[in-house]
C-alpha cells in the first residue's frame, strides 16, 4: 500500500507527499537504474486519488494554486488561477457565457531551475535566497510569468515577474521555457500558431519582456533549448487537420534550430532552419503532405510515416534555412515556409533534451501522437506517438541520422514533456487527455527510459510515477464532461518534468555534463497541471 506523508504548503494548506512502498525490493536511494515501476491509477468516474511513486521516491509541494503572489496585478492575483471566479463551483452554479462558474486555472507549465543572486522581490528589505523556480503560464489571459522563491517563507514565497511586454502589449499564454546563459536571459515560447513565438525576459520582479518572434518566427513553439554553440533548437506543436473516419492527426509541426547573429544577444537576428528527413525509399525530403482530394488522409499513412515508427531504420537528415533576419525583420510565419522548404512534418512532438555529457551530438524530442484510442493511424503510423533521436557530430552540423527511439503505445502514449536525469536515463511524461484516460481507463504517467535498451525487441520503460486526481480536477472533469462552456480542463496532466543543479553559466547548460540525481544540487521538479495545479519537487524518501 501507499505511505502518505503530511507535510505544511507554502501557502498554509495540507498537502501530501506520496511514497509507493509496495512490492519490489528496489530502492531510489541507489541510481535511477534501480528504480521500479508502479501500476497505473485507475480512473474513476467522481473519484481523486493520490500520485503513486517508485519505492524510496518522495515529492513534496514547492507551490500550489491557490498561492496568492506577493505583488498580484490586476485579475493575476495568484499562482494558478485568475480572478475571475471562485475557486470551486458554489452550490446551484450554473455555467453560461459570461459567467464562469469557476475561476480560470492558469496551468503553470514547463519549470526552469535556476541558482541566481541578487534577484529581488517586492519586499525590498526581504532576502530572497538563491534558489527560484521560473513558469510561463499556459491557459487563460494575460499571460504572465512567475518565480517560485524555493528559499522563501509563505508570504514571499511567489513573485509575479510581468504580465506585458516593455511596449505594453499583453503576454500570451506560455507552454515552453529555458535560461539561455549566452544571453542571460529567460526566453518562453508560446504555441499559439501564428500569434506563437518567443520572448525573452529577465529573470528578476519587473521583469523587461521582449517578443523576438521577429527574428526567431511564429508558431505553435513549445519545447526549447540552447546548445553549446549558442544555437536555439525549438520543437513545435501544432496540431493537424483530422480527415474524416480517421480519428488521426496529419503530420503538421516541425524541428527548428535557429543560429543568432550574435549569441548574446538574440534580438539581433539571425538564421531560422527547420529539419529535412529523407525517405528511405525515394531519396527525396519527406515533406507535408495536405489531406485533398487526390490525397483524402494526406500523409497520415504514407509509406514514409511507417517508416519513420518503425524501429531499426536510419534517416538521414539535414537543416534547411528557412529565414535570415535582423533586429528590423517583421513577424514571419514558419510552419509555413517549413513546408515550402519541404522540412519534414510530425505528429506534435512537444519538447526535446539533448543527452548529457556527449557533447550536444544526440538529441531526444517527443512526439504526442493522437491522443485518440480510435485512431486508425495507432501502430504502425505513429498514432501513439514515441520519441525520436536525432544525431550528429556536433551541435552546429548541417547532417545527421534520425531514428525512432521509442514507439508508443496505449499505456504509454501522448508523451509530452522529456528530461534527462542521467547520461543513459530520460523521463518522459504524458499528457493524454481526458478522452484517452477514459478510453484505457487510467490517468497519465511518468516513465524513466534506458538510452541504452532495444524497445524494438524487448523491454517497456520504468513507470516511476503513476499520477492520479486532486479533488479539484475530479470536480472540474465533471463540469468538462458536461459541456456548457466551462473553460478549465478536467483530469490532472503531468507537465513540466525538469533536472538541473541550477547552475546559469555556461558550463551548466543543460546536456553538458553528466547529472547525478540527488547529488551536487542536482534537482528534479514537476507540475500537476489542472485541478489544483500543483508544483511538485521529486526526492529521495
Amino acid at each position: 500500500m501507499n505511505h502518505v506523508t503530511r507535510r505544511v504548503a507554502t501557502a498554509g494548506l495540507a498537502v501530501s507527499a506520496i511514497v509507493a512502498l509496495g512490492a519490489g525490493s528496489a530502492s531510489a536511494t541507489g541510481g535511477v537504474d534501480r528504480w521500479a515501476s508502479v501500476p497505473a491509477t485507475a480512473k474513476a468516474a467522481g473519484t481523486a486519488a493520490p500520485n503513486t511513486l517508485s519505492p524510496g521516491l518522495a515529492e513534496h509541494a514547492v507551490a500550489q494554486g491557490s498561492i496568492k503572489l506577493e505583488n498580484p496585478a490586476g485579475e493575476v492575483r495568484y499562482y494558478g488561477y485568475h480572478a475571475d471566479g471562485p475557486m470551486l463551483p458554489q452550490p446551484g452554479a450554473v455555467q453560461s457565457p459570461g459567467h464562469n462558474v469557476e475561476a480560470t486555472k492558469t496551468e503553470p507549465d514547463k519549470n526552469t531551475y535556476l541558482r541566481l543572486r541578487g534577484l529581488h522581490g517586492a519586499d525590498a528589505g526581504y532576502d530572497y535566497g538563491t534558489r527560484f523556480l521560473f513558469q510561463g503560464h499556459e491557459h487563460g489571459g494575460p499571460g504572465y510569468i512567475t518565480r517560485v522563491n524555493l528559499d522563501a517563507d509563505a508570504a514571499h514565497r511567489v513573485t509575479l515577474l510581468a504580465t506585458k511586454t516593455v511596449d505594453g502589449t499583453e503576454l500570451p499564454a506560455f507552454d515552453g521555457s529555458t535560461w539561455d546563459p549566452f544571453a542571460k536571459k529567460l526566453l518562453l515560447t508560446s504555441e499559439e500558431g501564428a500569434d506563437g513565438g518567443v520572448w525573452q525576459s529577465d529573470p528578476d520582479i519587473g521583469a523587461k519582456v521582449r517578443d523576438i518572434s521577429n527574428v526567431l518566427g511564429r508558431g505553435s513553439y513549445e519545447g526549447i533549448q540552447t546548445d553549446a554553440a549558442g544555437n536555439l533548437w525549438i520543437v513545435e506543436d501544432a496540431s493537424g487537420d483530422v480527415p474524416s473516419g480517421t480519428s488521426a492527426r496529419l503530420p503538421n509541426s516541425f524541428v527548428y534550430r535557429f543560429v543568432p547573429k550574435d549569441k548574446s544577444d538574440l534580438s539581433k537576428g539571425g538564421t531560422l532552419q527547420a529539419l529535412q528527413v529523407i525517405s528511405r525509399r525515394s531519396g527525396q525530403p519527406i515533406t507535408f503532405t495536405p489531406a485533398d482530394a487526390s490525397h483524402p488522409t494526406g500523409a497520415i499513412f504514407s509509406d514514409d510515416t511507417k517508416d519513420l515508427h518503425t524501429y531499426g531504420t536510419v534517416f538521414d537528415t539535414r537543416w534547411v534555412t528557412l529565414h535570415q533576419g535582423d533586429a528590423s525583420s517583421p513577424p514571419f510565419d514558419a510552419n509555413a515556409l517549413a513546408k515550402a522548404a519541404k522540412a519534414t512534418p510530425f505528429k506534435r512532438p512537444e519538447n526535446g533534451v539533448f543527452r548529457p555529457g556527449v557533447g550536444f551530438r544526440e538529441f531526444f524530442f517527443t512526439e504526442t501522437g493522437d491522443t485518440n484510442a480510435s485512431s486508425k493511424a495507432n501502430g504502425a503510423y505513429g498514432g501513439w506517438g514515441g520519441i525520436y533521436r536525432l544525431t550528429q557530430s556536433g551541435p552546429a552540423a548541417d547532417q545527421g541520422k534520425l531514428t525512432i527511439f521509442y514507439n508508443g503505445d496505449q499505456a504509454h502514449t501522448g508523451l509530452d514533456n522529456i528530461s534527462f536525469l542521467d547520461r543513459d536515463h530520460v523521463a518522459a511524461v504524458e499528457d493524454a487527455g481526458d478522452s484517452l484516460h477514459t478510453q484505457r481507463g487510467a490517468f497519465d504517467s511518468a516513465y524513466l527510459f534506458d538510452v541504452n535498451a532495444d524497445y524494438g525487441k524487448s523491454g517497456q520503460p520504468v513507470r516511476f510515477l503513476a499520477e492520479g486526481r486532486d479533488p479539484s480536477a475530479t470536480v472540474d472533469s465533471a463540469w468538462s464532461a458536461q459541456g456548457n462552456g466551462f473553460q478549465n480542463d478536467g483530469d490532472n496532466e503531468i507537465t513540466g518534468i525538469h533536472t538541473s543543479d541550477g547552475d546559469p553559466t555556461v558550463a551548466g547548460l543543460l546536456g553538458t555534463e553528466n547529472p547525478h540525481p540527488f547529488h551536487g544540487g542536482l534537482r528534479i521538479f514537476w507540475t500537476q497541471q489542472h485541478g489544483d495545479n500543483t508544483t511538485w519537487e521529486i526526492t529521495r524518501d
